[in-house]
C-alpha cells in the first residue's frame, strides 16, 4: 500500500517475508479489527468483532436484518460511544430475544433468527445472464479497496444487471450484509429485485438476511451449505456459487438464469 494513500480501516505494518532463498523486510498493510456491541433501550443486545468504520449503520442494519426494526422510524436516538459500542433507543418497549445463535465463520457473527419459520416464496420474473453475473463479480472484486490494499477482509454488493449499486467491506461476511442494509436505510433505498453478491460462504443465516433484502439472486465466489440451499429453494431464492470468471454453479431456481439449457428436473 502506498504511504500516500489512506484507506479507512487499513493500517501500515512491517513484516518479514520468507521465500525460497531469500528473506525480505516488507512495508505492507493489515485491516483493522475491533470488538463492538449494540445496546437497545439500555440493555446490551449483542457483541461482535467487526471493522471499525460506520458502526451506527452496521448496528441499524443488524437490527433490521434480524427483524427487530422495520425502518429508521422505529429508532428514537442512536449514540456511538468511544468503546465502539452503539446505544440505540427505540420508540417502543423492547424485549430481547430469548435465544442467541453464534454463527460459523469469521467475524463472530450472531443471529436471533428462527430458521425453522415458514416464509412465502419470493415471486419475481427477474432474469440475469451468466455473463452479466460474471461481470458483476469482477466489478465487485475491483471495487474492494480494503481487500486490494491489505487482503483479509470480506466484501458484499448489491447490483442490477447494469452494474454495482452499493458495496461494503468488513472482516465478517455477515457484517457486510448488515452494512449494506444500514446504508440502504440511511439513504432511503430499496433492494428488491436486485442481485446480492458476497465474497464469503453462503450459509443459512446469510440466506435469511438475503430474504430480508427481497433479492431474487444471491452469488458468491465460494460454496453454499446444505441448509442454505434448502432454505433458498423454499423461499424462492436463486443461489449461484463458485462464480469465478465465466464459470459458476446454480443450486436453486435456475429459471432466473437466462439461456440455460437444463432445468433441475432434468438432472
Amino acid at each position: 500500500m502506498s504511504q500516500d494513500i489512506v484507506i479507512e480501516g487499513v493500517r501500515p505494518v512491517r513484516y518479514i517475508a520468507i521465500g525460497p532463498g531469500s528473506d525480505q523486510l516488507i512495508d505492507g498493510a493489515i485491516v483493522d479489527e475491533v470488538q463492538a456491541c449494540i445496546s437497545v433501550n439500555g440493555r446490551e443486545l449483542a457483541s461482535y468483532m467487526c471493522s471499525p468504520h460506520d458502526l451506527a449503520q452496521l448496528a441499524h442494519g443488524f437490527l433490521f436484518n434480524e427483524g427487530l426494526i422495520d425502518s429508521l422510524e422505529d429508532i428514537h436516538h442512536t449514540r456511538l460511544n468511544d468503546n465502539h459500542c452503539v446505544d440505540i433507543w427505540l420508540k417502543r418497549d423492547f424485549t430481547p430475544p430469548e435465544r442467541t445463535i453464534i454463527t460459523a465463520g469469521c467475524g463472530g457473527g450472531i443471529t436471533f433468527a428462527d430458521l425453522s419459520q415458514r416464509h412465502e416464496p419470493l415471486q419475481t420474473t427477474f432474469q440475469v445472464a451468466p455473463a452479466e453475473l460474471a461481470e458483476l463479480m469482477r466489478a465487485m472484486h475491483g471495487g474492494a479497496l480494503k481487500y486490494q490494499a491489505a487482503r483479509g477482509i470480506h466484501t458484499a454488493a448489491l447490483a442490477d444487471r447494469d452494474g454495482i449499486l452499493l458495496q461494503v467491506e468488513d472482516i465478517g461476511r455477515h457484517n457486510c450484509l448488515d452494512r449494506l442494509r444500514g446504508q440502504l436505510l440511511a439513504e432511503g433505498r430499496d433492494s428488491a429485485g436486485q442481485v446480492l453478491l458476497s465474497s464469503g460462504r453462503i450459509s443459512s443465516e446469510m440466506i435469511n438476511k438475503a430474504r430480508r433484502f427481497a433479492v431474487p439472486v444471491v452469488c458468491s465466489r465460494t460454496s453454499p451449505t446444505s441448509l442454505s440451499v434448502a432454505l433458498a429453494e423454499a423461499w424462492g431464492i436463486t443461489i449461484v456459487a463458485y462464480l469465478r470468471q465465466e464459470r459458476m454453479r446454480v443450486y436453486t431456481h435456475p429459471e432466473r438464469i437466462s439461456g440455460l439449457g437444463l432445468t433441475m428436473e432434468q438432472l
